[in-house]
């Protein structure tokens, strides 16, 4: 599993002209599923997320988790996450999991999400045409990739 993991001050999701998620202070997760992610990975990779220090303190000093600071989060499914581009211009996206792999590995993601705040986390819809809008807060972005635990 990849993430692209971003501080923001607000995002949102919009599908087909209807906002579907929206969030203030938080982080903003793209997801990227392969064949090979496991629930481990859900286990490694949203723990990680919870509680990875990336706000800020009282002496502004990115000190404090999420659940810190109470904030709030999106997941975004974004097989593109697995592009391949070594040859030619076309990305190829051999690598990213089928959906009837991804969905369930999504929802098992987001529900550990859940769990590891204790509370609702919003979401994109998997596979659908979505509008992603943020306002990056620091900017803050991280990659994480469960495959290679840095």
């Amino acid at each position: 599993m990849k993430v692209v993991i971003q501080r923001v001050s607000e995002a949102s999701v919009t599908i087909e002209g209807e906002n579907v998620a929206s969030i203030s202070s938080g982080l903003l997760i793209l997801l990227g599923i392969i064949n090979e992610d496991t629930a481990e990975d859900i286990k490694w990779l949203t723990n990680k997320i919870v509680n990875l220090r990336i706000f800020g303190d009282e002496n502004n000093v990115m000190n404090k988790s999420l659940l810190d600071v109470n904030g709030e989060a999106i997941v975004v499914s974004q097989f593109t996450l697995h592009a391949a581009t070594k040859k030619g211009n076309r990305p190829s996206y051999i690598k990213a999991a089928k959906p009837d792999i991804a969905v369930p590995l999504y929802n098992s993601f987001v529900q550990q999400m859940e769990s590891g705040l204790g509370k609702k986390v919003q979401t994109g819809q998997f596979g659908a045409d979505m509008k992603v809008a943020l306002l990056n807060d620091g900017p803050v972005t991280i990659i994480i990739d469960s495959k290679n635990k840095e």
